[in-house]
């Protein structure tokens, strides 16, 4: 099998420039070049970018993708790991689709709702394999027994703080606030608490997140749009990423 790159960027549906780029960073080398240029990719080449493709629908940025590859040289089982985790959000997703189809046909007959029914596939493990990619399994495996030990009460309390300082970032963005200033720095202490407060965090117990942690959860806050449409969005999300980012100048 051979595909040129205007086939390959036809078939995944992004782009030549995208591809090139990946080979400019090293993450995905054509198998050959012509003498006009052209570029081709074989098999090998192709599953590569299968894998590239699956890890950036985890969320992970190009440099942890690139780490992921070199760590996981057995691409049979990574893609079996792949596979596992599809399976499972087309589980969780089919889930979904039931609930929302059940409540609509409850509320048109008029009869009463079951809590569980209503919410059920909404899983808070379904990033379950992208914290193990990116952090560890360990990582997973502490936040998980911290989150399912709270109560209900102490659920909702957690996610209402966390909602009240996405509230707080976007609004001292959209005010334009200076990611140096007071205002901005006292909000990345408010953040950096926050994480530091969940089992889990990488240097956890140990002074709080590391640096490294911050710069990359940072620059996710930008690079992926879920992250991003928590703090006001692609316009919005470069102040809290700044922000941290002079906080860990400042403090570490």
């Amino acid at each position: 099998m051979r595909a040129s790159i205007h086939e390959v960027a036809r078939a995944t549906g992004t782009t030549s420039r995208t591809l090139r780029h990946y080979d400019a960073i090293g993450l995905l080398a054509p198998t050959h070049v012509a003498d006009n240029g052209y570029r081709w990719y074989d098999e090998d080449a192709l599953v590569r970018l299968q894998r590239i493709l699956l890890l950036r629908e985890l969320g992970l940025g190009l440099a942890e993708i690139g780490r992921v590859l070199d760590r996981d040289q057995d691409e049979a089982a990574a893609l079996r790991r792949h596979l596992a985790w599809l399976r499972s959000e087309q589980d969780r997703l089919a889930r979904l689709v039931g609930s929302v189809e059940r409540t609509i046909t409850a509320r048109e007959e008029g009869d009463g709702l079951m809590t569980e029914e209503m919410f059920d596939g909404f899983d808070h493990t379904q990033y379950r394999q992208e914290v193990e990619q990116r952090w560890g399994v360990d990582t997973y495996a502490a936040s998980d027994r911290w989150w399912t030990g709270m109560s209900a009460d102490e659920q909702a309390g957690w996610k209402s703080q966390a909602a009240a300082l996405a509230t707080a970032w976007a609004d001292a963005a959209a005010a334009g606030t200076d990611p140096a200033s007071d205002e901005a720095q006292s909000l990345a202490d408010r953040h950096v608490a926050w994480l530091a407060s969940i089992p889990g965090t990488p240097g956890y117990g140990a002074g709080g997140p590391t640096s490294e942690y911050l710069l990359g959860l940072a620059d996710m806050y930008v690079a992926d749009p879920r992250f991003a449409q928590g703090y006001g969005g692609a316009e919005q999300a470069p102040f809290v990423r700044d922000a941290i980012r002079t906080w860990v100048e400042r403090n570490r």
